[in-house]
This record gives structure tokens, C-alpha cells and sequence, in this order.
């Protein structure tokens, strides 16, 4: 099964790796606001009960932990481009010397700022435009979920960006391997609701957390946001390309 899947990775990378601009650019857009949505619910639905889940965090974690994997489940079911999800996608194509380097670090690099694209612009117009930040808990969850995380140290956010792409990329792995919605739908619950409820920073997440937060009006600034971008995306690639991608392409490959 696992040669299979990584048989079936390999042709998978070489399609993105070779994929027009405009294609990748819509794909990548729409998959930001496919993390945009989820995190919008996991904040609605975690902090929603307020008084319970500040008694108990572990609750807040849960429920927050449960809601978020829709984006991912959206992205694997309608075919979006994620950032994080390629950063495994495409290494065991790279190993096999299918593509280049910088097919490669085109792919990530036009990926990444599409998914920030499609995130601000759900955030923009279904968050903020919607009213869902007017005040409320939600707005005071994303001002602390938006300090709180710029306020880590990089050591911190770059251990625990590699932890979050180990999670994703298991479960976009593991989507491979099933043949049904409901078996996808698993597959993406169960390793993304781990990463979440275990704190752990996704890039594509916070490109929607803390500038949620900032149109809160929380007290972060762009260099804040970039610091904490930068830590997490480098713990991410590290996370899905070494830990995902290569480790499995070295244990699984046959020819």
C-alpha cells in the first residue's frame, strides 16, 4: 500500500510542479479561504461557550480542534493547493529527479502567497465585511490568539511549525489512501484536530489568526506577524518535506 501511495505522490507532484500560472493561482486562492472557514469555525465553535471553556481549556481545545480540519477536507475533496500539503507532495517527484529545485520552490513560493491571498480575502469580506468581528467573543479570542502567538519565541514557533506539517502532511497522506468521502473526511480529522488541540503553528493558519486578530484591534504590527510567519513556515517545510516526504519516500520507494 505505502509503495503505491508513494507511486501515486510522485505522479501527483509532477502534475503541480508542471501546472499552469493561472491554475495554480486560483487553486491556491481558494484553498487560503478553505483555512480561512475553518478557522473562522474552530474560533466560533471553541470559544463559543465562554465562561465553560475558560473553566475548562481542554474543552475549548477540543471543540476549536474538531471544527478546524473542514479546510483541509475542502482542499483534498474539490483539489486546492496547499502550501503545507505540498511541501510533502512534491519531494519524493524531487527525489527522483522528475522536476528540479526550482520547479519546486516555484510551486511553494506562488502557493504561499496564494493561500495568504485567498486567506485575507475570506477574512476581508466573510469576517470582517460580514460582521462576525463586531464585537463579542470572537473578536477577544483572535486579539489573544493574535498576541499570543507573535509573542512566542522563534525557537517555539519553528518546533511547533514542524510539528503541525508532520500532522497535515500524515493526513493528506493518509486521504491517499482512502477511496470514500467519509475515509478522506477521517483521514483529515484526526491528525489535523491533534495539531490544533496540541497548539501546535501552521503558516496558512496564522495567515488567518493574527490578522483576524489585527482587525480586532489587537496590539500587533506587520513586523510581528511576519516574524511569526517566517518561523512557521520554515518549521513547516521542515516538518513536511524532511519528516513526511523524504522519510517516507526513502523508507516506501521502489522502483
Amino acid at each position: 500500500m505505502q509503495t503505491e501511495i508513494i507511486n501515486r505522490v510522485i505522479g501527483i507532484g509532477v502534475d503541480k510542479a508542471n501546472k499552469s500560472f493561472g491554475r495554480l493561482t486560483a487553486q491556491s486562492v481558494l484553498a487560503g479561504a478553505f483555512i480561512g472557514l475553518g478557522g473562522m469555525l474552530s474560533v466560533m465553535l471553541g470559544y463559543g461557550l465562554c465562561g465553560l471553556s475558560a473553566e475548562n481549556p481542554a474543552l475549548q481545545r477540543l471543540l476549536s480542534g474538531l471544527a478546524f480540519p473542514v479546510g483541509l477536507f475542502l482542499i483534498v475533496m474539490f483539489g486546492g493547493e496547499l502550501f503545507t500539503g505540498n511541501n510533502a507532495m512534491l519531494m519524493p517527484g524531487l527525489a527522483r529527479r522528475r522536476y528540479s529545485v526550482g520547479d519546486t520552490l516555484r510551486n511553494w513560493t506562488l502557493v504561499w502567497l496564494g493561500n495568504f491571498t485567498g486567506v485575507l480575502l475570506f477574512t476581508w469580506l466573510f469576517v470582517l465585511g460580514a460582521g462576525l468581528l463586531d464585537g463579542g467573543y470572537c473578536a477577544e479570542a483572535l486579539q489573544r490568539m493574535a498576541v499570543t502567538k507573535t509573542s512566542l519565541p522563534w525557537l517555539q514557533i519553528l518546533l511547533r511549525g514542524i510539528a503541525a506539517n508532520w500532522c497535515v502532511c500524515l493526513a493528506v497522506w493518509l486521504g491517499l489512501s482512502a477511496t470514500t468521502p467519509g475515509g478522506k473526511a477521517l483521514a483529515c480529522w484526526v491528525p489535523v484536530a491533534t495539531f490544533v488541540i496540541l497548539g501546535y503553528e501552521h503558516c496558512i493558519a496564522n495567515m488567518f489568526f493574527i490578522p483576524a486578530g489585527m482587525m480586532a484591534g489587537a496590539a500587533v504590527d506587520m513586523a510581528a506577524l511576519g516574524y511569526n510567519l517566517l518561523w512557521a513556515t520554515v518549521g513547516n517545510i521542515i516538518g513536511g518535506a524532511v519528516l513526511v516526504g523524504l522519510f517516507f519516500h526513502l523508507l516506501y520507494f521502489k522502483k
